[in-house]
C-alpha cells in the first residue's frame, strides 16, 4: 500500500516536473543614494548597475561617493566592485562589434570595387594586347615590304632605267644636231669670209 502511493505521487509530480520554467537572476541593480552615512533614510536617486562612481571616503559597509553629475552621498559598499559589470563590458564588446562589422561591410565594398577595377584593367589589358599584337603584325608586314623594296634598289643600283635612257639619247642626238649644224656653219663662213655659202 505505501509502495502505490509513492508510486501515484511520483507519477502526479511527472507533469509538474516536465512543466519547470527556467529563469534567471537579473545583473540589473539599482543601487540607492542616500545622505545619511548608514543610509538610514530615503534614498535622493537610484542608480543602475554600470554607474561609474568616485569614492571620497569609507567606512565600515558603506561609501561615501560623488556621481558624474556631481552629486554626493552614501551607499552600501558591498555592492561596489572595481571591475566594470558584465552589463557595460557586454554593451561595450557589441558596440565594438558593430564597429567591425560595419568595417567588414566597408572592407568587402573596397574589395568589390578593387575587383570590378581589376577587371576593367584586365580588359582593358586584352585590348591593348590585342591591340599591340596588330601593331606587331602590321610592323613586321611593313618591315618585310622594305626589305623587299631594298633587296629591288639593291638589284637596280647599277642599272639606269629604259625611260630616262632613252630621253638622254634623244636629247643627246638633238644637241648634237644642233653642235654640228653650228660648227658646219661657222666653218663655212670662216673659209668664205663671214658669207654663208648654201
Amino acid at each position: 500500500m505505501k509502495l502505490k502511493l509513492a508510486f501515484l505521487c511520483v507519477l502526479a509530480a511527472c507533469p509538474l516536473i516536465g512543466s519547470a520554467e527556467t529563469a534567471y537572476v537579473t545583473d540589473i541593480l539599482r543601487l540607492g543614494i542616500h545622505h545619511a552615512e548608514d543610509t538610514s533614510d530615503r534614498p535622493f536617486d537610484n542608480l543602475v548597475s554600470g554607474t561609474e562612481l568616485e569614492i571620497l571616503d569609507r567606512i565600515p559597509n558603506f561609501a561615501h561617493v560623488r556621481t558624474k553629475g556631481g552629486d554626493e552621498g552614501w551607499v552600501k559598499s558591498a555592492y561596489l566592485v572595481t571591475e566594470k559589470p558584465a552589463q557595460l563590458r557586454v554593451a561595450e564588446v557589441e558596440a565594438e562589434l558593430a564597429h567591425l562589422k560595419e568595417r567588414l561591410e566597408a572592407a568587402k565594398s573596397a574589395q568589390a570595387a578593387a575587383e570590378q577595377s581589376a577587371e576593367q584593367a584586365g580588359r582593358q589589358l586584352a585590348s591593348s594586347t590585342s591591340s599591340t599584337d596588330a601593331i606587331q603584325d602590321t610592323l613586321a608586314r611593313l618591315k618585310q615590304e622594305n626589305d623587299g623594296y631594298a633587296a629591288q634598289l639593291e638589284l637596280y643600283r647599277g642599272a639606269l632605267p629604259l625611260p630616262w635612257v632613252a630621253a638622254a639619247l634623244v636629247v643627246a642626238l638633238v644637241a648634237g644636231f644642233v653642235a654640228g649644224l653650228w660648227w658646219l656653219d661657222a666653218t663655212i663662213r670662216r673659209r668664205h669670209g663671214g658669207f654663208r655659202v648654201y
